[in-house]
């Protein structure tokens, strides 16, 4: 495994971090307010891959920190943003982007909480995590997807053109958003995230979404996601789709929760890179 402070390879000394710091950024393990005590969650190997912490530049006082995994060697790309759920980067989303890096794509997750100083991901009490991922207010998480795909453009292992953009639970709600607000976005693929407030604003969505919904989530009901599928073809959006799992229920692809439903993950899975490859993300 390659471990570089930045993937154009700068020193240690350019950014104002140390290379321990650098490879140390984000937590080591799954977070704790969600891990089943009985869980066996998928762990892909870096073989073949360069990771890599890089520290995006979006006009904050620090950079925006981001976990990046992708194909060894100078080839170029098609990009993923990857981005979380309410506990930040850990390893199940470091997980997601080795997956999709051994599939060929860069796979970018950043960390838009860091501003908290607070890591969410070592934290046992939702009542404690749900106030700090409150302070993340939509336009500074849409700001910082914006600075991402601006990173991304400037990328020697980026495919020009092919950026899309995965999310889970509070992440997925950000892939509507962005394909709202970002024109750099190609496509997205949105797992579980809420919708209730962007119903209105399916008109605004400019690249083809994806929703994976499960039909027993507990915390989105279905009235809502019927309302957005509704709205979405009202508008004439008939790039974007929604499908509902009947037996799933919120969380159903995190392997390392007690909500993981395999063969609805699996299926999932394979629905999101078809998603990709037919809106140019491959």
């Amino acid at each position: 495994m390659d471990n570089l402070t930045r993937p154009e390879g700068t020193e240690p000394e350019d950014l104002h971090i140390g290379r321990r710091a650098a490879v140390t950024m984000f937590f080591a393990g799954y977070a704790v307010a969600a891990l089943a005590a009985d869980a066996k969650p998928i762990r892909t190997p870096d073989t073949g891959l360069t990771i890599e912490e890089a520290l995006i530049p979006n006009g904050a006082p620090n950079p925006l920190p981001a976990y990046v995994a992708r194909p060894k060697g100078s080839a170029r790309h098609a990009t993923i943003i990857v981005v979380n759920e309410i506990f930040g980067i850990h390893d199940y989303i470091k997980d997601i982007c080795r997956r999709l890096a051994k599939l060929g794509y860069v796979a970018v997750a950043p960390d838009f909480f860091y501003r908290s100083g607070v890591n969410l991901a070592a934290i046992s009490d939702f009542k404690q995590i749900m106030p700090i991922v409150a302070q993340a207010s939509d336009e500074q998480v849409d700001g910082d997807v914006r600075a991402t795909t601006a990173w991304i453009k400037q990328q020697s292992f980026a495919k020009a053109g092919a950026i899309g953009i995965t999310g889970f639970c509070w992440g997925g709600s950000v892939v509507w958003r962005s394909a709202m607000v970002n024109p750099d976005i190609r496509a997205g693929v949105a797992w579980y995230g809420r919708v209730e407030k962007l119903i209105a604003r399916a008109g605004e969505v400019r690249a083809p979404v994806l929703g994976l919904y499960g039909a027993k989530d507990q915390g989105i009901p279905q009235d809502q996601v019927q309302a957005m599928a509704a709205a979405l073809k009202a508008a004439g959006k008939t790039g974007s789709a929604i499908h509902v799992y009947p037996d799933a229920g919120h969380g159903f692809h995190a392997d390392y929760r007690d909500s993981y439903n395999a063969a609805d993950a699996k299926d999932g899975w394979a629905r999101m890179l078809a998603h990709f490859k037919a809106h140019g993300v491959a």
